[in-house]
């Protein structure tokens, strides 16, 4: 894994987000910026980690960051956006709250829209390319896992706290017994199991 993409000491914002698959709860997003310094071992994208490896590396992250930060689109939002918007909205939100303003961001995937006066570059499965994209794939999954965990208190049967509202045969079976909650994405195809 490549630490930067720049050479020149040039403040990168990794950019990701989690949670664009599930049928219910919010998208969100981090982003974070990394000292020229950053040491971490282990630190890969968050989809290939252990839940305690995730959570160990984000207190890691969360040391030696010049600044991260967290941020969320609602599953109203994701009605009224689109998935694909609402995440990229999430990304801006979470750019919107860094302490320091990163002179580019990394984004994972391949679309974004222009954040002002920033520049940009995306990269295909970039969570596994730079270190500033992954801490921000750690940090959005590990924040959003912790969301639908208490989701699932609020609103129990679904099994949100083993399936994180991802389209499971389980949770399938449960909206067809419970129906819909408040938490549900009403634009998402809800097929049966």
């Amino acid at each position: 894994m490549e630490k930067f993409l720049s050479t020149d000491g040039t403040l990168e914002a990794g950019c990701d987000e989690a949670g664009r698959g599930p049928l219910a709860g919010p998208v969100l997003a981090a982003a974070v910026i990394l000292p020229p310094d950053f040491d971490l071992p282990g630190l890969d994208d968050s989809k290939k980690l252990r839940e305690s490896t995730r959570l160990k590396l984000e207190t890691g992250i969360k040391e030696q960051a010049i600044s991260w930060a967290v941020a969320e689109c609602s599953p109203a939002e994701i009605d009224q956006f689109n998935i694909l918007n609402a995440s990229i909205l999430a990304m801006h939100r979470a750019v919107d709250q860094l302490l320091v303003r990163p002179e580019l961001i990394l984004v994972d995937g391949n679309r974004f829209k222009n954040y002002p006066f920033i520049p940009h570059r995306c990269f295909v499965k970039g969570d596994s390319r730079f270190a500033s994209i992954a801490a921000a794939s750690i940090l959005a999954k590990n924040e959003r896992d912790r969301m639908m965990k208490q989701l699932a208190n609020q609103y129990p049967g679904y099994g949100w706290e083993r399936n994180m509202a991802y389209p499971t045969e389980e949770h399938r079976l449960a909206i067809r017994r419970l129906g819909l909650s408040a938490e549900h994405r009403r634009t998402f195809k809800l097929r049966n199991p």
